[in-house]
């Protein structure tokens, strides 16, 4: 075949060629190998460690920021209160026991409080009274049972608007029923009919055993750090005593004086130290100072007179915080009336809270607060 001619001829001269060479006396030329080069081994990946998963936060108590050392109390709701704050109405009951407490403006040099309980439910707390217009945006991010006697027409319908927020037992609805009793100590008799306003005692347990909306336990109301060391007034400024002014001239002020042995605030109110029936004093591990301005007012349509109407809803403005003895200030913020507040120091970084019992003062921008 015409292949394998070609394969014979190639051999033949191949030799011959060869042959020639041999006899013409000439040496072979050195022939250099060409190398082919070895390849480099692929480089081994070594895979990347997962990253660790970041640490479960331990459950925390939602008014307090303690330790959950119960969890059964993540199974029950926050009851708030209305208090009222007078001299006459004094001694009250129960406020001790409160993780945070509201003091509001209540007309131009006077205040009513709004206790709020989880971590622990007193006996009872009195005397209780009406509702302020303010309490439905401080309290509907908690959904409480939200205990009291009554308000303006205006006030209940607008309380009544957010009832998704708040569970209202008003005390003539609900008597009867273990809510509320009366102390018959503390009624008394004026133009010629007995008085009840000092006499009303609320039962938190009871009324959260009563409750059939708001049974859930809140979400943490405030920033809290895991201790009270990682607070931001860690680094604050001195802050052993405090005085809030609700009236003109510093004549109805609400004070506060650092005990460094109990670590506390010890409360003091125009008549002299806060002194609660039994003869405790009220005492607080913070002090939290919200500037609000407010202004007497109605809000919608309604009977009975005007009530302060404090601007917190899409709102903004100053704050101080005293923990340990030490100050911190910066900027508040809230937004709609179900929305908790934020807080900003005045460095652009977020207000860490020291875990315990907040008093919260409420008083008007315009306040001559001091703080030495």
């Amino acid at each position: 075949m015409e292949t394998s001619r070609r394969v014979v001829l190639s051999a033949g001269m191949a030799a011959a060629g060869a042959t020639l060479a041999a006899c013409g006396g000439k040496p072979e030329p050195v022939v250099t190998p060409t190398l082919t080069p070895t390849p480099s081994p692929s480089p081994t990946l070594t895979p990347s460690p997962s990253p660790s998963p970041s640490p479960t936060p331990e459950p925390i108590e939602p008014l307090t920021g303690r330790p959950l050392t119960d969890a059964s109390l993540l199974k029950r709701p926050a009851v708030a209160l209305k208090v009222p704050n007078l001299k006459v109405e004094q001694p009250q009951v129960g406020l001790q026991e409160a993780d945070i407490v509201f003091c509001q403006v209540n007309g131009f040099a006077y205040t009513r409080l709004c206790p709020v309980y989880h971590s622990s439910y007193p006996k009872a707390v009195g005397p209780i009274r009406s509702i302020r217009p303010v309490d439905i945006p401080l309290l509907s991010p908690m959904k409480p049972v939200f205990g009291n006697t009554g308000a303006a027409d205006w006030v209940l319908a607008y309380a009544d608007k957010h009832s998704g927020y708040l569970e209202r037992m008003t005390y003539l609805d609900w008597r009867g029923t273990g809510a509320f009793s009366v102390n018959k100590d503390r009624l008394y008799r004026a133009n010629g009919r007995t008085e009840y306003d000092r006499a009303i005692q609320a039962h938190p347990a009871k009324m959260a055993e009563l409750a059939t909306r708001n049974t859930k336990a809140p979400k943490p109301y405030f920033p809290f750090a895991p201790r009270g060391t990682e607070a931001s007034t860690s680094v604050g400024e001195k802050a052993k005593t405090i005085e809030v002014p609700y009236g003109s001239a510093h004549k109805y002020d609400m004070s506060y004086e650092y005990d460094k042995g109990s670590s506390t605030y010890l409360r003091s109110q125009p008549w002299g130290e806060h002194i609660l029936a039994g003869g405790t004093r009220v005492s607080a591990d913070a002090v939290l100072i919200i500037a609000a301005a407010w202004e007497m007012g109605r809000i919608g349509y309604g009977k009975h007179a005007p009530d302060p109407i404090v601007d917190i809803i899409d709102a903004k403005g100053t704050f101080h915080y005293a923990h340990g003895g030490k100050v911190v200030k910066g900027t508040w913020k809230k937004g709609a009336v179900n929305k908790r507040f934020s807080f900003t120091l005045a460095d652009g970084s977020p207000l860490l809270m020291a875990p315990g019992r907040t008093w919260v003062e409420m008083p008007a921008p315009s306040a001559d607060l001091r703080i030495t």
